[in-house]
């Protein structure tokens, strides 16, 4: 597997570079077919990483921890776009949560309930009462790179890959162009 500049290895063969949620959700899922890479923890944000590490935007995907709200009750949400695209919140997003309202999570919100560091956060070990959204785009994405769960490392994996996630919904347009 080669994708830009990037060493990668079999993810379960490092458990180091990954937060525990991911190593165990990835024991659970047979994640045989996930590689894992080391980066420059100063470089995880998805622009400076892929221009650093030569990967096209179309070929990184993010993973947004999401607030919605109905009435009385809240829950989390996450959703998962390319990084050339931004996520279609208040259309795509609303209706399928059947949410009233549905905003960004507070990061110490996001890090304290998922287990991992802001700005690495995947969607591999996410709680799995969580609805997970993801664009089309990404898994119809031969290879992308993804967080894992830690700022120093990033998950490369097949697109068609997370939607056998748990709660994987795959959606037409929640990715919209910048």
């Amino acid at each position: 597997m080669q994708l830009g500049t990037l060493e990668i290895s079999p993810a379960l063969e490092h458990p180091e570079l990954l937060a525990n949620a991911v190593s165990a959700a990835l024991k659970n899922l047979q994640g045989g077919e996930v590689g894992v890479t080391a980066i420059d923890p100063n470089l995880s944000d998805t622009a400076a990483f892929c221009e650093h590490y030569q990967v096209g935007m179309h070929q990184a995907a993010n993973c947004v921890v999401l607030e919605a709200k109905r009435a009385d009750k809240k829950w989390f949400a996450a959703c998962v776009i390319l990084g050339s695209m931004r996520a279609d919140i208040n259309g795509v997003v609303r209706r399928t949560l059947d949410a009233r309202k549905v905003s960004f999570a507070k990061m110490e919100e996001a890090v304290a309930v998922t287990g991992m560091e802001f700005g690495a956060i995947t969607p591999v070990g996410l709680p799995g009462e969580w609805s997970l959204l993801i664009d089309k785009a990404v898994i119809d994405a031969p290879l992308v790179t993804i967080g894992s769960g830690i700022r120093k490392s990033k998950l490369i994996v097949p697109g068609s890959f997370l939607a056998s996630l748990p709660n994987a919904q795959v959606l037409e347009g929640l990715g919209q162009p910048k």
